[in-house]
This record gives structure tokens, sequence and C-alpha cells, in this order.
């Protein structure tokens, strides 16, 4: 089967077409590298110079393609030129060769090139110098090195300037994907944020006006048709309000705002009184200290406040209660509320609060359980959150008006 040779690079194809034409024109005119009596010249004819300046130019063509290849048949070529009187074109292409195989080759090509034009140059000083004991012995290994480890040495330069910017291109774009990695999950976790928010923010309100407007609806009776105008109007003031909040947060760029506006345990009460005025039975037991790391705070603040919203839309009739209690550096929040059917009016549940608050709960590195809990009749649903705190300030905070016990052990009212 005929072996196929691979097409050569352009500029192989230029190199070799100006070499082979320079060295034509030496021919021409007559010159050479050495005189035809020279002891070495063993074919003093001026045409025998033709072949090898013809093989050197073909090997031109695989110096890419090919570069070892073409660097040993160039190396016979160039032995050959010795003993004619030489042309120097033929020399130059051989040293292109030799830096070719350097810079296109194997790297253990190349270091291996490295090493034997190197050990050449030694010996084509030392051993010339040895024999003939005259000073211009010396020229043999300028030559050689001239010739060959010059050239080798260049390809070599050449080749890790190349190999580094190519690597740093890399790096760069490495970096590049990086970044945008980067930026895709942090516009990500920050849509996932606001999207918390807001869906704790609102979810409350529009429960208990959805709940409330279905009672005024439904009953042929003015006074609780006005009480549930009431809350009804409460509930939309107070939603109002947390929009122009939120919306004050995403247009402030410093996100001072967000920090000083975002609620804290200490609200925790009002938003039991507002729970109690949408109908719900719940009290409050809360055991921590005066201040708690922000995020802390936030995260129980927003896990309660889903919890009563769960309850309102869908808890049957009974006693709600939250704990809170702070033990082994860990805050945990406790919800539980009646599980079962219910007979008054149900707000519809989208399923993301369960979410919400589950990836409120991993943010921190704290752990999350909600569901139904007790067998037969009574059924309780329950959410338990374990907030880690990595501040403690040793001082502990009580919720006016709760009761001395704890409540009921459990969390979290509702399935969102």
């Amino acid at each position: 089967m005929a072996v196929r040779l691979p097409r050569p690079h352009r500029d192989d194809v230029r190199i070799a077409l100006g070499g082979l034409l320079g060295g034509l024109l030496l021919y021409a005119v007559g010159l050479g590298v050495r005189p035809a009596d020279e002891p070495i010249v063993l074919w003093p004819d001026s045409r025998a110079l033709l072949l090898p300046l013809v093989v050197t130019a073909g090997c031109e063509l695989l110096r890419r393609a090919m570069p070892r290849t073409a660097l040993l048949t160039g190396t016979v070529a160039v032995i050959a030129d010795l003993f004619t009187r030489g042309s120097l074109a033929t020399v130059l292409m051989f040293t292109d060769l030799m830096y070719a195989a350097v810079l296109y080759g194997r790297v253990a090509t190349a270091r291996r090139i490295l090493w034997i034009t190197g050990l050449c140059t030694v010996a084509g000083t030392v051993v010339p110098v040895a024999v003939w004991r005259v000073p211009e012995a010396l020229l043999v290994g300028v030559g050689v090195g001239l010739v060959a480890l010059t050239p080798a040495a260049t390809g070599w330069i050449v080749r890790n300037h190349r190999d580094t910017a190519a690597a740093e291109r890399l790096r760069a774009e490495q970096t590049a994907l990086l970044a945008e990695i980067d930026r895709t999950q942090a516009v990500t976790a920050e849509r996932a944020r606001m999207a918390r928010e807001l869906h704790d923010m609102v979810a409350n309100h529009l429960s208990a006006i959805a709940i409330h407007s279905t009672a005024a609806l439904s009953l042929d009776d003015p006074k609780t048709s006005k009480d549930a105008l009431a809350v009804i109007r409460e509930n939309s003031v107070e939603g109002l309000a947390e929009m122009r909040r939120l919306i004050g947060i995403l247009r402030d760029e410093s996100g001072d705002r967000e920090t000083s506006a975002a609620p804290t345990l200490d609200g925790l009460e009002s938003l039991v009184v507002s729970a109690r005025a949408n109908g719900l039975d719940v009290t409050l037991d809360a055991r921590h200290e005066a201040r708690l790391p922000a995020p802390v705070e936030l995260a129980a603040y927003r896990i309660v406040q889903e919890c009563l919203t769960n309850a309102l839309k869908h808890s049957s009739p009974g006693h709600v209660t939250v704990t809170l209690a702070q033990l082994d550096g860990a805050l945990t929040v406790r919800v539980t509320s009646p599980y079962g059917d219910r007979d008054g009016p149900r707000a519809p549940g989208s399923g993301a609060g369960l979410v919400g608050m589950e990836e409120r709960v991993a943010l921190l590195d704290g752990t999350f359980e909600a569901g139904p809990e007790g067998a037969g009749p009574v059924k309780v649903w329950t959410v338990r959150a374990t907030l880690p705190i990595t501040h403690r300030t040793h001082r502990t905070h009580r919720t006016p008006g709760t009761p001395d016990t704890p409540g009921t052990p459990g969390t979290h009212g509702g399935t969102e």
C-alpha cells in the first residue's frame, strides 16, 4: 500500500522554493563553500552539490508535518554535501530543519536533539584541538555550534514561549469561564433569594385576604363582612408596605438598606398578634440571646412567618404553638398546628413555602424537617428548623407576654 505524504504547509513550500532557487543561483554563479582541491572534497564536480541541495529542499516541505523524518533525511544530505564543493543554501536549509524539528516535533524528540547537538558541539571543539593542537581547530566546534546547536536552542526557546503563551491563553479562557459560571450562580442565587423574600413577605397577607374575602362572600352577615373587610384592609396596607420595602431593597445598590430593614426576632410578637387578628389561635415562647447573627434572625423570622401563613391557609381549627430555643450553639425553631380536614375556606398553595424554608436553613448549614406527627384523629403538622449560631452574647431574651414554660414541642403549621 502506498504511503500518502501529508500536504505541506504553504509557508514550508515558500521556504523550500526559496532555498532551492537560492542554491541554484549560487550554483549558476559558481560559488561554493569549499575549493575543489580540498582533501575532503571527494566529488569536485560542481554538479555533485545539486543532489544534496534538492534533497534538503524536499525535506523543507516536511519540516512542519514530519519534522523528525525531515531532519534525519536532511542530516544525511548535509553530510553528503560535505564531500562536495558544498552549497551555502543546503547548510542554511539544514539549520532551518534543525530549528523546525525542535519547534514542531515531540517534546522528547526536542530534548534529545538539544542533548545531541550540545554533545556534538563539545566533541567538535575538544577532539580537533586534541588531535591537531592548533587554535584553528576551534573553528570546527564553532561551525558545529552554528549549524546544529544554535538553531536547536533557538527552536527550544521559541517553543517554550509558544507553549507559555498557549497556557496563558487557556488559563485566561478558564478564568473567564469560571467568572461567567460565578456570575450565573450569583444571579441564580440572588433570584432565589428575592423569590423567597417576595413569597414570605406577601404570601401571609394575600392568604389572609383570600380567606376573609371568601368568608365575606359566602356568609350573609353584615358584621362578619365588616370584620372581614377590616382584616382585608389591614393586610392590604401591610402587604403594600412590605412590597415597598422590597422595591427599596432592589433599588438600593449599597445593600445597607436591606440590612437595616431586615426583620429580626424582636418582630415575632407583632407577627403573632397579626396572626391572631387573622383568626389563628397561636402562642409564642421564645428563649434566645438578645442579639443573634442577622442571617439567623432573618431565617428564623421568615420560617415562623411562613409557618403561620401555612397554618392560616391549611390547618384545621385548633391551637398553634411557636417555640424558639437556643441550645448548644444553635437556635431551634418549632411550630406545630392542627393537621386534618378543615371546614372553612382554604387558600391555594404553590408548594414554594416549604422549599423556601428548606433553602434558608440550607444556606446556614442547618437542618430542616416538616411533616405530620401523631396517629388517629389527632394529628399535628410539625416543622423543625435548627440554625447554627456562630456568635453569642450570653444574654437571655424572652418575648414579653409569653408563658414561663416552653410551648408544645414541634414546629410549623400547614403544608405549603
